[in-house]
């Protein structure tokens, strides 16, 4: 991107016209050769469990999995579908990274990130394994990552991030632009980091239709389209509510919400849900691919505070998303937040100057999506009510890959289990809350200025070491 963040000589027509006939819908969930599976139902009247998942997303769906495979009776209810959320709005990147990334790892937790590197590639084994056993390989492609520079002063970052990945074992390359050349061509790039550790693509709305087959065969309840309404502790445990009429009586209670609002108010300061938004782009011809030079097919992110995020989709276009973060006052969410038509037309801009052979290529879908946040990034976990509720939220855009350790630390909780994972500092201990309104409002408001004039000037103002001294920081 230049400077500026703007694509100064993208034809406005030309992004009129290639917008034109997009559906705003997210294109994981609107492909017409792919059919979702038939809307599980959970009948009214009253119902017992061992366990009740709210959340039929990522995280929702591997505790399912993993409770039921150890023979607990577990019920997944949700307000929508499977996948519907989160789980089917996102790129579909998969990073291995519970930490938010190595770097932000390391700067949190230095002295547990060998034990945080060994837990994480231990998951990604094990979920590359389970896809293998059910013929399920090409749900995630083991494919790295590219981290490119935009600008120059990013080229510092890149190398500080390849030297605290190589401090831990993993693989990290840097390449100039020569050699990123080699991997995909772009006028914008100055160079760039390959990550190959435990990095991938997956097509994710596929990936959470097949985990919710292996946690119905594992003997799960899911219950599609009910919105829970109460969490009440009682004598006989904890009562769930639906809206559709159904009372599900569980000894615990994981609450696996991502950014919808909290069923608990002490969550409520403890997550704040960001807009992204994303375009899809038609699919390209075998010319324009070979123009792009992209034979990898890697995912490929900006370096910097605002970046992008874009990959191949399995029908040969282009997914393009990020950089315009929204975060609505009082933290709102909203269906309508969803069609952000500025937005896209600034990310089919950046697309354009990206890749300037790409200005002809029509968007087929525009779509958009809150993200759950914490003030340092990674996950938030707890209990309550005497330990009989807990919860795994807050992986700020990177809970592909992370959300299975969310699951399982949740119910290493909820059990009382002490393991490798609940010994660790950022699953013990909580991240700082954010402010109520209208403060965090404005200290969102500020962030994101300073964030941009660090992307800018490349000088990390007052506002970012202040917040860098508590260990706050905001993605986005």
């Amino acid at each position: 991107m230049t400077a500026s963040g703007t694509a100064a000589h993208a034809d406005t027509p030309a992004v009129e016209r290639a917008l034109r006939d997009a559906r705003p819908l997210p294109y994981w969930l609107d492909r017409p050769h792919l059919r979702a599976p038939e809307p599980r139902t959970l009948r009214p009247g009253s119902h017992r469990a061992d366990l009740v998942v709210v959340g039929a997303g990522f995280t929702g769906l591997w505790a399912g999995l993993e409770a039921a495979s150890a023979g607990s009776d577990v019920t997944i209810v949700d307000t929508g579908a499977v996948s519907a959320g989160a789980s089917g709005r996102c790129g579909g990147f998969v990073n291995a990274s519970i930490t938010h990334g190595v770097p932000n790892g390391h700067a949190h937790w230095p002295a547990e990130m060998d034990t945080i590197v060994a837990l994480q590639q231990a998951i990604w084994d094990d979920t590359l394994k389970l896809l293998a056993d059910h013929g399920e390989t090409d749900l995630i492609q083991a494919t790295g990552k590219l981290t490119v520079a935009t600008s120059d002063r990013h080229l510092h970052e890149l190398r500080q991030s390849a030297e605290i990945h190589r401090r831990y074992g993993l693989e990290a390359d840097l390449l100039d632009a020569a050699r990123l050349a080699s991997r995909v061509r772009s006028p914008t790039y100055r160079g760039g980091l390959e990550l190959r550790s435990a990095n991938g693509l997956c097509d994710p709305a596929r990936l959470a239709w097949f985990l919710a087959a292996r946690a119905a065969e594992a003997g799960a309840t899911i219950g599609e389209h009910a919105s829970v309404r109460s969490i009440t502790s009682t004598r006989r445990g904890v009562e769930v509510r639906t809206d559709t009429g159904a009372t599900i009586v569980a000894d615990r209670v994981l609450l696996a919400t991502n950014a919808a609002p909290p069923l608990l108010r002490r969550l409520r300061r403890r997550i704040i849900p960001v807009y992204d938004h994303v375009i899809a782009t038609e699919p390209l011809t075998a010319s324009q691919w070979d123009e792009l030079g992209w034979a990898g097919r890697q995912g490929i992110t900006d370096a910097g505070n605002r970046f992008h995020y874009y990959r191949p989709t399995p029908d040969g276009g282009i997914l393009f998303g990020g950089w315009d973060a929204t975060y609505h006052f009082g933290g709102r969410v909203d269906p309508a937040f969803e069609q952000r038509r500025r937005t896209h037309e600034l990310l089919l801009r950046h697309l354009h100057e990206t890749f300037p052979s790409l200005c002809d290529v029509a968007v087929t879908h525009t779509w958009g999506g809150p993200i759950d946040s914490t003030t340092r990034f990674t996950p938030t976990f707890g209990t309550t009510r005497d330990g009989r509720v807990g919860w795994a939220v807050g992986y700020t855009g990177l809970g592909v890959g992370a959300s299975r350790f969310g699951a399982l630390a949740a119910l290493d909780l909820l059990h009382g289990r002490a393991t490798e994972r609940t010994e660790l500092s950022m699953v013990r201990r909580q991240p700082i809350p954010f402010p109520p309104e209208p403060v965090r409002y404005g200290v969102v408001a500020a962030t994101k200025r300073a964030l941009t004039r660090e992307d800018e000037t490349g000088r990390r103002g007052p506002w970012l070491r202040l917040l860098d001294r508590f260990g706050i920081g905001f993605d986005t």
